[in-house]
């Protein structure tokens, strides 16, 4: 009992030592990118909540094909071409949920992009907790593995136009509207919340 207590423990530090780092580079990302809406000064209002290994969950994945796409509605009016890649299916809080997933027809051409994987969604913490426009998910190919992904809302994170407005940032499709409250990932940007 002792040897599965310690092991249990270890793996949920582990665990978490993971997802800090994920946040770090997450935080590096913004000094990094050209269009950043973020300077290094703005960094400390960003917010997240708890890390918590119950929003992490596996997802039985469905291919599905679509050979049309459509057009994406964004914050800024831009319309964006996507197409369905497929579903995933999960349980969550004794809840069945599905979540649809995307394939940017622009980043399919984008060299180290092609294989790039994309989750928008919305859930009730926003526009209380969470950015109104709702949250996002990144993903590759390869992360789908025997029909299965891990999903990890820990990892789920504000659109730039949590930040600032005049990016084209697409809106979560009503299909991917979760009815529970997705306490995990990024919460509201602070500084926005001190300013109003």
């Amino acid at each position: 009992m002792l040897l599965f207590l310690t092991g249990f423990v270890s793996q949920a530090q582990s665990f978490e030592k993971q997802l800090l780092e994920h946040r770090k580079t997450y935080k590096a990302e913004f000094l990094k990118d050209e269009h950043s809406p973020l300077k290094k000064k703005d960094l400390k209002y960003l917010q997240f909540y708890e890390i918590d290994s119950d929003y992490a969950v596996q997802a039985i994945f469905e291919k599905m094909i679509d050979t049309i796409g459509f057009d994406m509605q964004t914050h800024n009016g831009v319309l964006k071409k996507y197409f369905v890649y497929g579903k995933a299916r999960f349980q969550l809080k004794q809840k069945e949920c599905t979540l649809f997933i995307y394939q940017s027809q622009k980043l399919m051409t984008k060299a180290g992009f092609e294989d790039y994987l994309f989750i928008p969604f919305t859930d009730l913490t926003n526009y209380t907790e969470t950015f109104g426009g709702g949250r996002y998910l990144d993903f590759r190919l390869k992360d789908i593995i025997n029909n299965t992904l891990t999903i990890d809302f820990n990892k789920c994170y504000n659109p730039y136009c949590a930040y600032k407005e005049g990016y084209s940032c697409p809106i979560p499709p009503k299909e991917n509207a979760i009815d529970l409250e997705i306490r995990a990932g990024e919460k509201n940007f602070s500084k926005n919340i001190q300013e109003n």
